[in-house]
């Protein structure tokens, strides 16, 4: 079945689809807007941490009667969702090896939407299950921003180039220190001359 995204992909992207994933959309949405356009691995990490319960998510969108947590508004610990998202970042990884792909991989995109929502089995309360379908796209990032990082910092731009100023006029600081006491020294050396011609 093609699957169709919400860009146009290239050479440099790799993508991974979750149908029919059994989590809620809800929660779906918020960890796709807290994971979209970070690095791959970092992504990975931090939805760890959520599913061990040290990381908190922040809900934006769905945040009704939502207590806050620590360092933020409200957020919830989306631990089911947060372990079928992984897998699905891990997918997208294993794709993108497989098009030989570098490690310095940025979410390009990702979202959830919701699926069909069939009833639940057995002979209980009727309720529906919860369905989503996940698309993410992952891109490997440019040369081209590691030029723009060492053009910024040969002009002085951007804290590495300001660290570089400061190296440099700290260095200059000390050359004219180091001239003032080389002059001081022979304007010495020549008044002690005259002294000895006057004797």
């Amino acid at each position: 079945m093609k699957q169709r995204y919400a860009l146009e992909k290239n050479e440099n992207m790799a993508c991974a689809t979750g149908l029919s994933l059994p989590i809620s959309t809800k929660h779906s949405v918020e960890i796709c807007s807290f994971i979209r356009n970070k690095k791959l691995e970092t992504a990975i990490a931090q939805l760890k941490e959520v599913a061990a319960g040290k990381r908190a998510v922040p809900y934006k969108r769905y945040n009704r009667d939502l207590a806050h947590k620590r360092g933020m508004a409200a957020g919830r610990y989306p631990q089911k969702a947060c372990k079928e998202i992984i897998r699905l970042l891990e997918s997208v990884k294993a794709n993108a090896e497989d098009k030989n792909l570098g490690e310095s991989l940025v979410i390009k995109h990702i979202s959830a939407s919701g699926a069909s929502a069939p009833w639940h089995y057995g002979r209980q309360r009727r309720r529906k299950t919860k369905r989503t379908h996940i698309k993410v796209v992952v891109e490997e990032l440019e040369e081209k921003r590691e030029e723009k990082r060492e053009k910024r910092k040969a002009e002085g731009k951007g804290a590495e180039g300001r660290k570089e100023k400061i190296k440099g006029a700290a260095g200059d600081a000390a050359d004219d220190k180091k001239m003032n006491v080389k002059n001081t020294d022979n304007k010495k050396n020549k008044n002690n001359k005259k002294d000895d011609k006057n004797d």
